[in-house]
């Protein structure tokens, strides 16, 4: 896809969204099952993933870590962020790579130490880029994708999360 061909698809959706705004807020829904032993099962659109324990927290390793999918997710997201942004920019991107690194200190999530706080203390997102484009237009391609990229948004700003059950 190039430029020209992403314009012509975002066009009338920018148009629609300018234009009724309420339009534009579109609730995104995830859901899982409880599993057998510790576990919860995914239900992704394309196949059932089931997450478990980390074996720093005791788990086998043969579940998936929700970390791992936080990091993924922030992949995910600032790979086909930065893709959109390179084509809509005309940034010469041949090719490349994302990278993220989270850093935990288990002794939080396991209630070892009450002043260690839970989650993750640094995350490091990477972009290894095969193209030939100037520092200056890299760093534009950076700083939108950072800008337009929703999980690393979400991250960033601390979005509020509002946890409640439900009786069935």
């Amino acid at each position: 896809m190039n430029a020209e061909e992403l314009k012509h698809i975002q066009a009338p959706l920018k148009e629609k969204y300018r234009n009724h705004a309420p339009s534009a807020l579109i609730t995104l829904k995830a859901s899982g099952k409880i599993g057998e032993g510790i576990s919860c099962k995914l239900d992704t659109g394309q196949k059932m993933v089931e997450a478990g324990l980390h074996p720093a927290t005791g788990g086998t390793g043969m579940l998936v870590c929700s970390g791992d999918l936080l990091l993924e997710a922030l992949v995910a997201c600032a790979g086909v962020t930065l893709k959109a942004v390179a084509t809509a920019i005309e940034f010469d991107l041949q090719d490349g790579t994302v990278q993220a690194e989270g850093d935990l200190d288990f002794r939080g999530t396991l209630g070892v130490e009450k002043g260690v706080s839970v989650g993750f203390k640094t995350i490091r997102l990477t972009f290894k880029l095969n193209t030939d484009e100037n520092s200056e237009r890299q760093e534009t391609l950076l700083k939108l994708t950072e800008r337009y990229c929703v999980v690393y948004q979400t991250l960033v700003t601390a979005t509020e999360v509002i946890a409640k059950t439900d009786v069935v």
